[in-house]
């Protein structure tokens, strides 16, 4: 059976620009997003991991979400930097808290909802 406690991982790409013009200085969307996440107080099953690039360019800010225990994976865009640390926070802490993966819909967040990019089957089948 699958493991509401097993690690989860958070990666937030921190190359991401979210529409932000390459002539602007300072930290990327992206970065501002991973660093505001840092100072959040996550689950202690979930690492956070700066990713360089997820080849999402088109789709703001992106993060992935994986886990252990039979997880499905999921790949997230639309975010635009450190203003949605508390959205993504709060998705974190859904998908964690589930065993598989699988947040209900109605469950999730809007943004969440329709900013879905990818969602990957587990890499080890669950025991059920």
């Amino acid at each position: 059976m699958a493991n509401a406690t097993a690690p989860v991982e958070l990666m937030v790409c921190t190359t991401c620009r979210a529409g932000q013009p390459p002539d602007v200085e300072g930290p990327r969307p992206g970065t501002q997003l991973f660093e505001a996440l840092q100072a959040t107080n996550l689950p202690t099953n979930v690492t956070l991991t700066p990713v360089e690039c997820f080849s999402n360019c088109d789709r703001g800010c992106s993060i992935t979400l994986r886990g252990g225990g039979g997880r499905w994976t999921y790949v997230y865009g639309q975010f635009s930097g450190a203003s949605d640390v508390e959205l993504v926070a709060d998705g974190v802490n859904k998908y964690a808290a589930t065993a598989d993966g699988l947040v209900p819909w109605r469950e999730r967040s809007i943004h969440f909802r329709k900013n879905c990019i990818a969602r990957i089957p587990p890499l080890e089948p669950s025991n059920e």
